[in-house]
């Protein structure tokens, strides 16, 4: 007996698993349940889901305003106020149904003029000189201008300084007028139109008068010369 060997003892470890097998039956039922215990508390965790055949919660309905009132048309043929541009009724203050309001012009600002015309030229004119002058007397003219589109008569006003006297007058070339004297003058009245553009020469002796006149007029406007 002492001669002989004893046998190594083998491990009983995997032995023991090998020939116990609800061991490894048992330790997975346990993980499962561990797994499961876990489960379950995560699930109740969560908030539970709505149910399929529950109706979903009624959504917040926004408050409609009531209708807001209808404007009542104007009335055909009614007057509508007349609006100053630039103005509405809102901004002036001045109800739609009221009349227009016109602003005050604002200070500082520049009146408006009426465009100014210049004057126009009388239709008929005169222009005075001397012919001759001699010892005692001259001879003077007025060459009457018609500067309108028609023909025209003319009367020539002439008044003298110096005391003078009126010895004749006369036209040249065409029909004569008509002379009337007075104190210190004369008037001549045409006895012909002047034709539109034309012009006629009146010419008149004078005594004992300055060759200076203090006044000369074709139709009342002034004659030039003097």
């Amino acid at each position: 007996m002492s001669g002989m060997r004893r046998a190594r003892r083998q491990s009983s470890g995997p032995v023991a698993i090998a020939s116990s097998p609800w061991i490894v039956v048992l330790a997975g039922v346990v993980v499962m349940v561990v797994l499961l215990i876990v489960a379950l508390g995560a699930y109740r965790g969560r908030s539970p889901a709505p149910d399929a055949g529950s109706p979903p919660p009624a959504l917040p309905v926004p408050s409609v305003p009531a209708d807001e009132p209808t404007p009542t048309p104007t009335p055909t043929g009614s007057s509508a106020p007349a609006l100053v541009p630039g103005l509405s009724p809102r901004a002036s203050g001045v109800p739609s149904s009221g009349p227009a309001v016109s602003r005050a012009p604002t200070a500082g600002a520049a009146p408006t003029r009426a465009p100014t015309r210049a004057p126009q030229a009388p239709a008929v004119g005169g222009r005075y000189r001397v012919v001759q002058s001699f010892d005692g007397g001259f001879i003077g003219e007025v060459l009457i201008v018609n500067a309108s589109a028609a023909g025209r008569g003319w009367t020539v006003r002439f008044e003298f300084s110096g005391g003078g006297r009126l010895v004749t007058a006369w036209v040249e070339g065409v029909p004569q007028g008509t002379v009337r004297t007075f104190d210190g003058g004369f008037t001549y009245v045409s006895g012909v139109d002047v034709s539109p553009g034309g012009s006629a020469a009146l010419r008149f002796h004078l005594e004992r008068a300055s060759v200076t006149p203090r006044g000369c007029t074709v139709d009342g406007v002034r004659c030039s010369g003097f």
